[in-house]
């Protein structure tokens, strides 16, 4: 979890900071987009619940947001914030290396 004490920048006009900014890429309905959702749906709820901003991009529905993000694999999760971008592929279902992404603590 994040320290109380840390102040998070805000982003895209959010009147609230958050402590995470996260972009998911998918393609559609497919299997490892479903998968990948849920998976971080959950993932975000059990460990930074309230600290997060998750925006779920399908890039057939809105192609002009991943233009500019280099996507070579889809599902693409994109940690923009805190500290330095971070990208990850795959459905999210390892959940020590989407924490160690996020920069959180692993669990045992």
């Amino acid at each position: 979890m994040a320290d109380k004490d840390i102040e998070f920048t805000d982003y895209e006009g959010n009147e609230e900071p958050t402590a995470y900014v996260l972009r998911l890429f998918i393609t559609g309905a497919s299997p490892n987009s479903i998968r990948a959702v849920e998976n971080l749906n959950a993932l975000c709820e059990k460990y930074i619940p309230g600290q997060y901003d998750l925006k779920i991009i399908d890039i057939h529905q809105q192609p002009e947001l991943a233009e500019d993000e280099d996507i070579i694999a889809l599902p693409l999760l994109i940690k923009k914030a805190p500290g330095k971008e971070r990208r990850m592929i795959g459905d999210m279902s390892n959940t020590n290396k989407v924490l160690k992404g996020l920069g959180l603590p692993e669990i045992n």
